[in-house]
């Protein structure tokens, strides 16, 4: 089997015993019982129960201009970095979760209009991943797309959600420090932004 490809095991090598759900919120959690097939062996583990975060797909792009020799970010307060040693405020790419059936164009699109009042038309699409599938059954897909940024930067967001966006617009000239430094703390935003890099050695 080429590992490259495919992963040693599959569906048929694990199995749900139950599953329960425990809380109902801004994200559900489940705990979950299961086991699964020991790798180089017949046997399987013992019953392992595990919490499960579900959260529904998302979809991120980062927004560029070559021509304008820049790149656009978002700041907002997470909770999940209240404990960040600098600062909840994250530097982050443009994304939210799909709703409904929605696609992942879709949802960035309607995202970048929401969060930075810029249109986009080409996509690219870069990667698709499980930002932490050790807990959480998060499905993230990452884009790029190049557009025209506006001016200068501003406040965006949906106020009815509880949102309060601010727009950054960098200079090609500032990525390096940017990546170099403490100020980048989730995946999708330092994914993009080496893709930029590789990107920009092309131009």
């Amino acid at each position: 089997m080429d590992i490259l490809q495919h992963a040693t095991y599959d569906h048929t090598d694990f199995k749900i015993e139950s599953r329960e759900s425990v809380f109902q919120g801004f994200v559900q959690v489940e705990k979950v019982s299961f086991k699964h097939r020991l790798f180089n062996q017949d046997d399987s583990t013992p019953v392992i129960s595990r919490e499960l975060i579900a959260r529904k797909e998302a979809a991120g792009v980062l927004i560029y201009n070559d021509k304008q020799q820049k790149f656009a970010l978002i700041e907002q307060f997470r909770v999940g970095a209240i404990q960040d040693i600098d600062s909840p405020w994250q530097l982050e790419i443009i994304a939210g979760v799909l709703d409904g059936d929605e696609s992942p164009a879709s949802c960035i699109r309607r995202e970048s209009l929401e969060e930075s009042g810029c249109e986009i038309n080409q996509l690219e699409h870069l990667f698709t991943f499980y930002p932490s599938a050790g807990a959480c059954n998060e499905i993230f897909h990452l884009y790029s797309a190049q557009t025209t940024l506006p001016s200068e930067g501003g406040i965006f967001g949906m106020l009815d959600e509880g949102e309060n966006i601010k727009l950054h617009l960098i200079q090609y000239s500032e990525l390096n420090t940017l990546l170099n430094g403490n100020r980048l703390r989730n995946a999708p935003v330092i994914m993009a932004l080496q893709w930029l890099k590789q990107h920009i050695s092309t131009l």
